[in-house]
């Protein structure tokens, strides 16, 4: 069994009336109404928000990039060569 946690929501009588209508509607409480609809939009949000969408052309730079070759920068350089000289224990 999972934990339980409480979530303590106000809305206004129009708010409560519209969602207590549609709630009807699907023959369900309010709280399974809200509560359904929220996990819905929330998962719609986070799948959305965790891709990256790229054009054609995008796609191509990218890819080029990562086949590329690597050389780095003048600060890379200085940076890999401090770091060789840093003893490690």
């Amino acid at each position: 069994m999972s934990a339980v946690a409480r979530f303590d929501l106000k809305m206004d009588a129009e708010e409560k009336e519209v969602v207590s209508r549609a709630a009807a509607l699907m023959g369900t409480t309010m709280a399974a109404f809200v509560r359904t609809a929220v996990k819905e939009k929330a998962r719609e949000l986070l799948d959305r928000e965790s891709r990256i969408t790229m054009t054609a052309q995008d796609f191509h730079a990218f890819t080029m990039a990562l086949n590329g070759a690597f050389t780095p920068n003048a600060a890379l350089q200085n940076a890999m060569y401090t770091a060789r000289k840093v003893k490690r224990v």
